[in-house]
């Protein structure tokens, strides 16, 4: 399978993750190992938990690490709904996550390229690897919907 099928599958099941928690903004992460094995997937359980860090992408890399016993995870893949933020893009980066594959890109608070670029800022120890837009219309299609009908104010963001 080439990689950019590997990465729609991937997306495929962080996209099944995000429709599955509809409490919350509906973003899904997928973190899997250096061979393909899944780890770990979360949706956003910010509203859910009471907590601010309680973003897909941080509880992956916590469950992961739970898992592998270790903090490091080299050669492991996040795949997420959304492009993350400055938080969970400084998460991953101090994690040694080797790829970020994210679907819909967040021009408010996008940290993998919108507004700013934590994960290839070269003066940061670890670059992973980044795909964006992988199956771009499906993610924000996603969160457009549950904007609609939330009837969200304006100036709220995507939030992942």
């Amino acid at each position: 399978m080439n990689r950019r099928a590997q990465h729609e599958e991937w997306m495929r099941r962080a996209l099944a993750v995000a429709s599955a928690s509809p409490a919350d903004v509906p973003v899904g992460a997928v973190l899997l190992g250096p061979d393909g094995t899944e780890l770990a997937a979360a949706g956003n359980e910010r509203e859910l938990s009471g907590d601010p860090t309680a973003h897909a992408e941080v509880l992956v890399l916590r469950q992961a690490a739970a898992r592998l016993g270790s903090w490091r995870l080299d050669g492991c893949a996040l795949v997420v709904t959304l492009e993350p933020c400055t938080m969970c893009a400084g998460a991953l980066v101090l994690a040694r996550v080797g790829t970020v594959v994210f679907g819909a890109w967040e021009p408010k608070t996008g940290a993998v390229g919108s507004l700013w670029d934590v994960v290839r800022d070269r003066r940061l120890n670890h670059r992973p690897e980044v795909y964006s837009g992988v199956l771009e219309d499906e993610c924000a299609a996603l969160l457009r919907e549950f904007f609609r009908s939330e009837g969200a104010a304006g100036d709220r963001t995507l939030g992942g």
